[in-house]
């Protein structure tokens, strides 16, 4: 019974178990890929995995392994990837990843008051990790100029998303031009806008001959187009 129990135990192979080493390049990976799509060729994406439990043993997956992210997971700075097993004994884990994503972002140069349209001279390039700015970041001079400060800023601050917004081109209580525009005429009438407007944004204005309430999006300054 001895030699046959022995026997057993020799010939029988132990359950193999799935590299750690293995789990967290197939999330260093995935999370590198996200993170460059997410943020263009211009950025610089280094990603380090963090540590998993020694005492982890997770069944060897056969049939590979399928890397994931949470809606609303974070592709800078401190992050997490989902790892699971497809078959033929499914598990699943979270791997903690950290995101370094350097590149170049958008900074003033100057200190400037609430309100001002922001010009070339205002502004300049600085390169950041951008996982260390919660706010977001802007990183086109092009995109950068013309917008508008929400609020005084002191010179060398990040400007976000937040802080800036399109110049108002029609504002309201302004008497504006009503384009409409038909298949074979144009017509041309003044209004009265009945809300402020940047380009591109949907406004009412009050036809000033008709009296009549019509919508249109701001194409210009004091310009609105409507559809005949």
């Amino acid at each position: 019974m001895l030699l046959c129990l022995t026997a057993w135990l020799i010939s029988t192979p132990a359950l193999a178990h799935e590299p750690h080493e293995r789990i967290l390049d197939t999330a260093t990976r995935y999370m590198a890929e996200q993170a460059r799509a997410a943020h263009g060729e211009a950025f610089e994406v280094t990603v380090s995995p963090g540590r998993l439990d020694p005492r982890l043993r997770l069944r060897a997956c056969e049939q590979g392994l399928e890397p994931f992210t949470s809606p609303g997971a974070r592709l800078a700075g401190n992050s997490t990837v989902g790892i699971r097993c497809l078959g033929p004994v499914t598990w699943s884990l979270y791997v903690p990843v950290h995101v370094a994503v350097h590149g170049e972002v958008v900074v003033l140069g100057h200190p400037l008051p609430r309100g001002m349209q922001l010009e070339a001279q205002h502004l300049r390039l600085e390169r950041h990790d951008v996982g260390a700015l919660p706010g977001g970041y802007l990183n086109d001079l092009e995109l950068a100029r013309d917008m508008v400060l929400r609020r005084a800023l002191p010179a060398g601050t990040v400007l976000t998303p937040q802080m800036v917004e399109p110049p108002r081109l029609v504002r309201r209580g302004q008497r504006v031009t009503l384009l409409a525009e038909g298949s074979a005429v144009n017509v041309r009438v003044e209004g009265e806008a009945l809300a402020d407007g940047s380009r591109g944004e949907r406004v009412q204005v009050r036809n000033l001959s008709s009296r009549r309430v019509v919508e249109g999006v701001v194409l210009s300054h004091g310009v609105v187009g409507v559809r005949m």
